[in-house]
């Protein structure tokens, strides 16, 4: 038979191991971060319908959206919280806005890239360039020597000279 404080250590011991294993975004059974949660993904005419619902526009070098052929433009597999983002900074700006890259292959990889629905580009104009560089932080140069500014949601700007690449992580406070 178990006595009282060893069936109490017991329990204790079990109560940590099982807490471990829940507790949010520690635990190997919680539900994780936020960021770690499967994304929504969009196809092409999802997200095209509300780019233009929303009085963005987009364009390709290569007149396509083709997401396998680098000079497209595709928002297939482009996450919804990207898409809203693009919605909310156009809102927010007034300005217009044209999409030149997407999530087509030939941009650079990793884990919060335009591959896996996280980054868009928008092509230069004044009216977005001042209100980034007006509205949001300055945070520093990227490894490529990209000036970089972030939104108040926690968005990233990066000014590549010709366009703006935007990694979004959330939807930008939709």
């Amino acid at each position: 038979m178990v006595t009282r404080p060893r069936l109490r250590s017991a329990l204790t011991a079990l109560a940590l191991v099982l807490g471990a294993l829940f507790v949010p975004g520690i635990g190997v059974l919680g539900s994780g971060p936020a960021e770690a949660s499967a994304a929504t993904k969009l196809t092409h005419a999802q997200a095209t319908s509300r780019f233009t619902s929303s009085g963005i526009t987009w364009s390709s070098s290569g007149g396509c959206s083709n997401r396998n052929v680098p000079t497209c433009t595709s928002f297939d597999q482009l996450n919804l919280a990207t898409a809203q983002g693009a919605q909310t900074l156009r809102s927010a700006t007034g300005c217009a806005l044209n999409i030149t890259g997407g999530t087509e292959t030939g941009h650079a990889g990793g884990t919060y890239s335009h591959w896996t629905g996280y980054k868009l580009d928008f092509g230069k104009s004044t009216c977005l360039t001042n209100y980034v560089k007006g509205v949001f932080t300055y945070i520093g140069v990227r490894g490529d020597g990209a000036p970089q500014y972030q939104s108040g949601s926690g968005n990233i700007y990066a000014d590549e000279g010709n366009h703006w690449d935007v990694t979004y992580y959330n939807c930008g406070g939709c």
